[in-house]
């Protein structure tokens, strides 16, 4: 009991390391310091954050939501990941970046563990609007605005990681960076549709469970439908 509770404590050790010291952390990764250690305890953490934050989301159903969103949620942010990896590392390797696949992913990982680190911040707000009202379209934008911020932060935390990591000869780094521009918004778009494919994470209360909904619409029409609700326009 007493050696899981340490494993435990050094995994949230590493996370806390990163969000204290951002840039010595990245280049520890540049370097290809404890990679291996580094990722499994970014892996664990973030998990354990995005689950926490899924199940107060999901709480505003049922329990039965709760437990699907604390898988859906790391689920979400893992495979976004997992799915855009090798474009980034391919590209970048194919205009002469050094970076192993290894370093890539850590940066990668920790711009995620950065988001779930937020979140897990934004947990007790998400919770004290649980309990005090009844109006899921406003839960939901809450909550998709919350998403949103973290989600901006740790796309800026991301560009500027693959930028430090980056070799120090100029060639090619031009082409690298407009690469990773167009990465981070297929990174967005990739989200935003895996998001709307794993859907009900929130659940509206007047519906019953479902693990998964049909394909039907998208993420962006039912944002402009919530809204129009909350104005009172529907």
């Amino acid at each position: 009991m007493i050696q899981k509770t340490s494993r435990s404590t050094n995994h949230f050790t590493v996370l806390i390391t990163l969000l204290r010291d951002r840039k010595a952390f990245l280049q520890e990764i540049r370097q290809g310091e404890g990679l291996q250690g580094k990722i499994i305890s970014l892996l664990v953490c973030s998990s354990v954050c995005f689950a926490l934050y899924g199940a107060i989301v999901g709480l505003f159903h049922s329990p039965a939501q709760s437990l699907s969103s604390a898988i859906k949620l790391p689920s979400l942010y893992l495979l976004t990941l997992l799915i855009c990896l090798p474009t980034l590392y391919i590209f970048s390797t194919f205009f002469g970046s050094n970076r192993s696949l290894g370093q890539h992913f850590a940066v990668v990982l920790s711009a995620a563990s950065v988001i779930s680190a937020l979140l897990f911040g934004f947990a007790p707000v998400t919770l004290f609007f649980l309990i005090t009202t009844q109006h899921y379209q406003f839960f939901k934008l809450l909550n998709v605005a919350i998403f949103m911020l973290t989600g901006v932060i740790g796309v800026q935390f991301l560009y500027n990681g693959i930028q430090l990591i980056s070799d120090e000869d100029p060639e090619g780094q031009a082409i690298r960076t407009r690469i990773l521009q167009f990465w981070l918004m297929l990174y967005g778009f990739v989200g935003s549709q895996l998001g709307w494919t794993l859907r009900p994470i929130f659940g509206s209360p007047n519906s019953p469970f479902e693990l998964f909904r049909q394909m039907q619409g998208n993420i962006y029409l039912d944002i402009v439908k919530a809204v129009s609700e909350i104005l009172g326009f529907n």
